[in-house]
């Protein structure tokens, strides 16, 4: 059976998004597109600034952190194999779409692989209002680390992904995987532990 609702958490550098992109694209078949979202919330609320450019152009330094997973799959292989040019395909065709999670509300996502990644960074409402989004065939999967939260008014316990996987528990169209061992570099491991 499909598992329509997943949420995964660890610690900085174990590898949450990139797992979860991973196994999006292995099941991309089975979906029309595959989105890629977050919140827009800055380090420490702290604002970037005024940025010159587009809607596009402004949300960018925001949505890198996804381009970055994508550029660790893609970079698995050479700029002529199949697979690379496969990848460029789904984002030139729009079937792989990173965009920010401001504009969710009234949407309704059909047959759609949909990753909301620091799900930490969002309120109980909030996960609410991305998951009564989902139509028919729709998976949400939702990544986060509830000790790495930006949002001035949250915390550990009070943040959407915490609600979630309390409420949620239990479920038969949920599951929750906690992913333990940092992959990033020992560096990061070690800040993880320590600071």
């Amino acid at each position: 059976m499909e598992t329509p609702l997943v949420t995964i958490s660890g610690k900085a550098g174990t590898g949450k998004t990139l797992l979860a992109l991973a196994a999006a694209l292995e099941q991309r078949r089975r979906y029309c597109q595959i989105l890629l979202a977050r919140p827009i919330i800055p380090l420490s609320n702290k604002d970037i600034g005024y940025l010159p450019g587009d809607i596009q152009s402004k949300i960018r330094p925001y949505m890198q952190p996804l381009y970055d997973n994508l550029a660790v799959i893609r970079n698995q292989f050479s700029e002529q194999s199949e697979m690379y040019q496969r990848l460029n395909r789904l984002i030139d065709d729009e079937k792989l779409v990173i965009e920010p999670l401001a504009y969710i509300r009234g949407r309704s996502l059909v047959k759609l692989y949909m990753i909301v990644d620091e799900a930490q960074n969002l309120t109980p409402h909030e996960v609410k209002t991305i998951i009564t989004r989902a139509g028919e065939g729709t998976k949400i999967v939702f990544t986060g680390d509830v000790h790495q939260i930006d949002h001035p008014y949250l915390d550990s316990q009070s943040n959407g992904l915490s609600y979630l996987i309390e409420k949620m528990q239990g479920q038969p169209l949920y599951a929750h995987v906690t992913l333990q061992k940092g992959e990033r570099s020992v560096l990061s491991m070690l800040a993880s532990e320590l600071l």
